[in-house]
């Protein structure tokens, strides 16, 4: 249950959510990590506290409708009567305009910010191409989970799985794809003849997740400021070979997949519901509920080519071992290769703004 393709450098930092799995590194399959980038740079200084929807940076411009379609289509993995009673509500309306849902939220919901600042990084899900057959391109043994996984469980890291012959396999993929789709946890492949199918999550090594940004920085391989998911993909590609698996084997969890036919939905995460892009954020499980509505507030990148801002709506549906701490959030931006590179590119400073439920009849215009 988890993604990736030109790979999110965020997830190379820190490994996302569910949609990569329950039990895998972050969540799709994670927070900054001892191996990730520096922290974002700061923004002003001041407590963000905004006590209305008003003062809610970039509420005015949101895309509330489509926010409040997202926001239906999951909410019923919500918990609490009250915010199972708004769910009710909004499951009363079909599709709502801007306007009308922009005023949906400002009636049901009141705000309650999380102090502090953290870290915004994101995720999504890929699409590769895969044989059937090795080659030399394609030569990367795509793995069923081993009927010893739990002789294996916690003793055998990627290296020695990898130098292990591969006696059953399940297709076979880049060598540089197949380490993002394991970050990931999940993902879609494609064959030559057209057939596709979704790659899931089947189990790990349980061993701890590392990522290979900060190495790769330190030994003068990639820039500080480029240590993106597509920078950190070519330079794999570029140097596949020996060369390539000992910067991988740095990261020495390692994840066995499981094939499915291609319903052509987005991945599930913890919550079990299709995760939908832009609205939808891995979080910590131990600091938040999944079902709960956040707005986030994001900026200051640190990697070249980042979009300067990320403030919208979304549904805590999913989670990961590498998200830790309670303003801190994975961001499910979708599907494919443009995904992919947008998702790379992610660590900003964060602010969290969670939605509480507003307790009364249903005042919706």
């Amino acid at each position: 249950m988890r993604l990736v393709g030109a790979l999110c450098g965020a997830l190379l930092l820190s490994a996302c959510a569910t949609a990569r799995a329950p039990q895998e590194t972050p969540g799709p399959g994670g927070p900054p990590s001892s191996s990730g980038p520096s922290q974002p740079a700061t923004p002003s200084p001041g407590a963000y506290a905004p006590g209305n929807f008003s003062e809610l940076r970039g509420w005015a411009q949101a895309d509330h409708a489509a926010a409040f379609a997202a926001y239906r289509a999951t909410c019923g993995v919500a918990k609490t009567p009250a915010e199972a009673e708004i769910c009710r509500r909004a499951r009363t309306y079909e599709q709502l305009d801007a306007s009308v849902a922009k005023a949906f939220f400002e009636a049901n919901f009141r705000l309650e910010p999380v102090p502090g600042e953290g870290v915004l990084t994101a995720y999504y899900a890929p699409e590769y191409t895969a044989r059937l057959t090795r080659d030399a391109e394609y030569s990367a043994p795509v793995r069923p989970k081993p009927a010893n996984h739990a002789e294996l469980s916690g003793r055998v890291d990627r290296a020695s799985i990898e130098s292990a012959p591969a006696t059953e396999v399940l297709a076979w993929m880049r060598p540089e794809e197949l380490f993002f789709l394991q970050i990931q946890g999940s993902g879609v492949l494609t064959f030559p003849d057209g057939a596709r199918v979704k790659a899931l999550f089947a189990a790990h090594n349980d061993l701890p997740f590392s990522g290979i940004a900060n190495p790769m920085r330190d030994r003068g391989l990639l820039r500080a400021d480029n240590t993106s998911g597509e920078a950190i993909r070519a330079w794999l590609a570029d140097h596949r070979g020996p060369e390539a698996d000992a910067i991988m084997r740095l990261n020495r969890r390692y994840v066995w997949f499981r094939f499915e036919a291609d319903d052509g939905l987005h991945p599930v995460g913890a919550a079990g519901v299709p995760l939908p892009p832009d609205h939808a954020i891995a979080v910590d499980l131990t600091r938040h509920r999944l079902g709960q509505l956040f707005w986030i507030d994001a900026e200051a990148p640190i990697l070249t080519g980042a979009f300067p801002t990320y403030r919208n709506l979304a549904m805590a549906l999913d989670t990961g071992g590498a998200i830790k701490g309670e303003v801190r959030a994975d961001l499910y931006l979708g599907s494919g290769p443009e995904a992919g590179v947008e998702a790379g590119r992610v660590r900003h400073t964060l602010r969290m703004v969670r939605l509480v439920p507003r307790i009364g009849p249903d005042p919706t215009p």
